[in-house]
């Protein structure tokens, strides 16, 4: 028990800030990595303070830990929303609106891998068949052999990317629908 005279604010303790030092490390690890997502670090450490919290946060509260504005605390909110990493709680008696990380990261992982690589796909896909239709017309009003030659052959090429976007495709609905949980299930924890 610690005596009143000379009590220690926690966060003063060395204990308690390497606690929170190692906390912040993580926090910036997450916050990093982000990117792979299609998200910012300021958004990532947003995430990374929503999932420490004991509670949820409201934006002022959120606003307060990170020291950002309240329009870009907003702003990250909604995107991990849409990103379905972060999701709003009712709570009696609070006015304002609160928000607290997804707890099943295998459901935001699955979520997220879904929206980004299905629309990569799908751009790549479109581009893919422009090209193709492209090369065919040229193979078409071309009387230049070896140009012919090259065209045939970018064409296999290109057929060759369909089939991968394809099974890509295929392989994003089985994140998509939760099937991939059975080819690869989850760690228990």
């Amino acid at each position: 028990m610690v005596n009143n005279d000379h009590e220690v604010s926690r966060h003063d303790d060395k204990e308690w800030i390497r606690y929170e030092e190692t906390k912040e490390q993580f926090i910036q690890s997450i916050a990093n990595n982000m990117n792979l997502y299609g998200i910012t670090p300021s958004i990532g450490r947003l995430y990374g303070a929503l999932y420490f919290s004991d509670e949820p946060m409201t934006l002022d509260d959120m606003r307060e830990a990170l020291g950002m504005s309240k329009t870009s605390m907003s702003t990250g909110v909604r995107t991990l929303q849409d990103m379905k990493m972060v999701e709003p709680v009712f709570k009696r008696g609070v006015r304002k609106d609160l928000y607290r990380t997804e707890a099943d990261w295998y459901k935001s992982f699955a979520a997220l891998f879904s929206r980004t690589w299905k629309k990569a796909t799908e751009t790549n896909i479109e581009e893919m068949i422009e090209a193709k239709e492209e090369l065919l017309k040229l193979h078409e009003q071309t009387e230049d052999e070896e140009l012919k030659e090259s065209i045939t052959e970018d064409l296999l090429r290109l057929e060759y990317a369909r089939g991968y976007y394809e099974w890509l495709l295929r392989f994003v609905q089985v994140v998509e629908n939760g099937k991939i949980f059975e080819l690869v299930p989850k760690t228990k924890s």
